[in-house]
């Protein structure tokens, strides 16, 4: 493992992270929230994973080991949402948010598999 490989999956994971920034912003500014404040859970997630790992770039076995302890809490939001989404409204914006915030939570689940093997291949 070299650090320079680690440090590519923190940058691949922030700039992956940015997109579910992305929906986290379109929903808590969005007029449906309002009526579906079930919405707000992927903003609550998103904003959680974000305060976990964005101190820590310069540390990629602390960030991922941040991102390790989040994911799983992002991707039920994520799950959720889907759900959420569709009863707030039809819209293509939402059926996109859904689409962006699932492939984002993708994403980072690979990227820390990646980040994974290769702190256990440098032990």
């Amino acid at each position: 493992m070299s650090d320079p490989a680690l440090s590519q999956l923190v940058e691949r994971f922030q700039k992956t992270m940015a997109h579910a920034w992305m929906v986290r912003t379109f929903i808590k500014h969005c007029d449906e929230v309002e009526d579906y404040p079930e919405l707000m859970g992927i903003v609550r997630s998103v904003f959680d994973m974000s305060r976990a790992i964005d101190s820590k770039t310069e540390d990629p076995n602390t960030y991922f080991k941040s991102a390790r302890k989040k994911i799983g809490k992002l991707r039920e939001a994520a799950e959720q949402f889907q759900q959420d989404a569709w009863s707030a409204s039809t819209h293509t914006n939402f059926q996109q948010a859904v689409h962006s915030v699932q492939y984002a939570t993708e994403q980072m689940e690979n990227i820390l598999a990646e980040a994974e093997n290769l702190i256990r291949s440098c032990r």
